[in-house]
């Protein structure tokens, strides 16, 4: 995957699969320690300690539209590529967490992406989850969720054109901001 918020998208779309109804996504660029951390919680089904081992194998999935299931060797790899690691903590009927870690200045390292493209699309196309999103960069913070949003909205879909429309460019002009 060329960027970080592909493997977003495909740990999202994991969470969801295991019946996930809160997701939160943090990214963090330690500065000062030279490191980039990315982690994807969710409150799903969880996986067994043979399954969260088994999760690494390219060869091995859950899904059975497929035979393979890539998303976790590919984000495993890039950490890798970038001086860092991934690691997955799970248990069964509480949820999962990954967590890839980045050398921040490393050549091989991905660069983030479309934050705002990956966010408005899973916020929009699963109204029934509730996600979370922080990035830290240094001392600066943008935090969003989707649950303060439908408070704000007071009803309105968070699907409707105008209302993603709204969401991508504040998060981009948020994601932006941390730049500075």
């Amino acid at each position: 995957m060329r960027d970080l918020s592909l493997h977003v998208l495909d740990l999202v779309q994991n969470s969801l699969a295991a019946q996930a109804t809160e997701i939160e996504i943090t990214i963090d660029e330690d500065l000062d320690r030279n490191l980039l951390t990315l982690c994807v919680r969710d409150n799903g089904r969880g996986m067994s300690k043979e399954q969260c081992a088994a999760a690494l194998d390219p060869f091995y999935t859950t899904r059975t539209t497929r035979k393979v299931g890539l998303g976790l060797p590919l984000i495993k790899a890039a950490a890798e590529r970038a001086g860092g690691q991934l690691q997955i903590q799970s248990q069964l009927g509480l949820g999962t967490t990954v967590t890839a870690t980045f050398q921040h200045d490393h050549l091989d390292r991905a660069p983030i992406g479309d934050m705002s493209l990956t966010l408005m699309s899973i916020i929009a196309l699963n109204e029934e989850c509730q996600f979370t999103y922080r990035h830290r960069r240094g001392k600066r913070e943008f935090a969003i969720s989707s649950a303060e949003l439908r408070q704000e909205l007071e009803g309105l879909p968070l699907d409707h054109p105008q209302i993603t429309a709204w969401l991508r460019e504040y998060v981009r002009e948020q994601e932006k901001s941390l730049e500075v």
